[in-house]
Formats: structure tokens, C-alpha cells, sequence
């Protein structure tokens, strides 16, 4: 794709468009705060499967039409919104439909910003915890708010939530349900920082252009897929055999002649390397839902 060039793709509840090796997913349902669907769903594990297969893809921003980022599920249905059976689902336990969603951005291979530019509750937020980078808007309320509605934090927030803020942290949103805004989570390290409205859109695609311009992409996707495992690893010997594999694997690519090649005639780096054609397998368990 030329530079500067919108390429688009076209779904329903949500927007696609890729510009300077950014891709940018927007949440759109303003007229429902871009309540989360079904559909919009769907559409967001299909973006993140296009954004993989798409070596124009660099990095990813995330965030929300209108003013607001997502403001939970839809709750159309009512009281029976979380009753799988009343809706006629016969599955004995039926996947989350959140969980879902965040375990395809887990598995990202590109690196994915959260600009959340209004209300961030239940899986409004907990969509984003496998994020890489949260920003927010200043005035965005945020809220873990599942046990005031009489369920539990779902979207594998249980083991997201934690890792990124701490277990003291993590469990105070939970137990109390509030609803708390921007500059407390970025106290309590939830997001990176807090920004204005006309901020925050041009800061996030500043930092994925910083990502999208410098770097070589499969070094980006290998070090998130190490970075993200790493959490669960129970000693740094596992982690040390991972980044053994990743290193030994890059030290004879292309990528790595020109990073240094460049680097000493002190030029642009062109990383001919690309994500589409696959990554060298690092050995790292991956559990199935079966």
C-alpha cells in the first residue's frame, strides 16, 4: 500500500481503515455508546484475523465513535442479558463471549493501542486488558461493574487484571463494582496516561507510528508473543529457552543484517522480513479450549 494511503475494510459495528502502517478499529455504535454485541464480536476477532494477514499492519489503535469507547454489553435482552439458556443456548458451559475477543487480541501479532475516549465499563474495559497500551481520556468513567449486576468479571479479566495492576488493585474494582474515572486508573496503572480529547486520538497513533516506522515487524510480533507468555511462565529458565529460540532464529535473518547494517551506515532501516510468511516456533505451550 502507497504511503498515506485508507485502505478499508467494510463491517457493520465497527470501522477498519489502515493508514501509514496504522490500523485503526473504531467501535461504532454511537447511538448506543457502542454497546457490545454479538456482532460487534464477530467483527473484531474477523479485523484482528485481517490485521495479521496484512503485512501493511504495523500496529493497531482501538477505540470508540461518538463519546464513548464502549459501555459494556448491550442489555437489550434485560434481565435474562446473561441467561444463555433463556436466549437458547444448549451449549452445558458456553464460551464467554468476551473471552472470546480477548483471546484473539492476545494473540495478535501486532502490537495493539487502546484510546479510550469515553465510558469503559464491564467488557468495555476488560476488552482492553490484553491491550498492549491503555490511554484515556480525561472524564472517561471506567468500571469493573460485574458484581453490581449480579455476575463476575468475565472476558479472562481474572487473569488480565491482576498481571497489570496487582492482585490489591484488581480486587478492590472488583468487590466494590464503582465506577471510577481516568486519573484513578492511572494511578492504580491501569492506563499509561490521561489525555484531552483533541490529544488523544494524535498521541495514540503517534506512539503506533513510532512502532510502525522503526522497528521490524516479526522482531515487534516475537517480542509481544514472549512478553505476553512471560506472565505465566513459573521461572525465567522457560523464559530464557524462549528467548534463546527467538534470538538464535533472528540472529540468521534478513531483518537482523539490516537493523545492523543500517544502524552502522546511520540510515533508515527496510525490514524485509514479513509476519504473513510466519514465525519460528519458540516451543511455548499454548492451551486449546476444548
Amino acid at each position: 500500500m502507497a504511503e498515506g494511503i485508507i485502505a478499508r475494510l467494510d463491517f457493520k459495528e465497527i470501522r477498519y481503515e489502515v493508514a501509514d502502517g496504522v490500523l485503526t478499529i473504531t467501535l461504532n455504535r454511537p447511538d448506543r455508546l457502542n454497546a457490545f454485541t454479538e456482532t460487534m464480536l464477530n467483527e473484531l476477532i474477523a479485523a484482528f484475523d485481517a490485521s495479521d494477514a496484512d503485512d501493511d499492519v504495523r500496529a493497531i489503535v482501538v477505540t470508540g465513535e461518538g463519546r464513548g469507547f464502549c459501555a459494556g454489553a448491550d442489555l437489550a435482552h434485560g434481565g435474562e442479558t446473561f441467561d444463555y439458556r433463556a436466549r437458547g443456548v444448549t451449549d452445558e458451559v458456553p464460551r464467554d463471549g468476551g473471552g472470546r475477543v480477548v483471546l484473539r487480541i492476545y494473540d495478535s501479532l501486532k502490537p495493539v493501542i487502546a484510546a479510550i475516549n469515553g465510558p469503559a465499563v464491564g467488557v468495555g474495559i476488560t476488552m482492553t486488558l490484553p491491550m498492549d497500551i491503555r490511554l484515556a481520556v480525561h472524564g472517561a468513567k471506567i468500571g469493573f461493574v460485574f458484581a453490581s449486576r449480579g455476575i463476575v468479571p468475565e472476558a479472562a479479566s481474572s487473569w488480565f487484571l491482576p498481571r497489570l495492576v496487582g492482585i490489591s488493585q484488581a480486587m478492590e474494582w472488583v468487590a466494590t463494582g464503582r465506577v471510577f474515572d481516568a486519573d484513578e486508573a492511572e494511578r492504580g496503572g491501569l492506563v499509561r496516561s490521561v489525555h484531552s480529547q483533541e490529544d488523544l486520538l494524535p498521541f495514540a497513533h503517534h506512539l503506533a507510528r513510532e512502532i510502525a516506522g522503526n522497528t521490524a515487524p516479526v522482531s515487534v510480533a516475537l517480542a509481544r508473543k514472549l512478553m505476553w507468555r512471560g506472565l505465566g511462565m513459573s521461572h525465567p529458565m522457560q523464559a530464557h529457552q524462549a528467548d534463546s529460540r527467538a534470538m538464535f532464529s533472528r540472529g540468521q535473518s534478513a531483518d537482523a543484517v539490516e537493523g545492523v547494517t543500517s544502524f552502522l551506515e546511520k540510515r533508515p532501516a527496510s525490514y524485509p522480513d514479513k509476519v504473513s510468511d510466519g514465525l519460528p516456533d519458540l516451543e511455548l505451550e499454548e492451551p486449546q479450549w476444548s
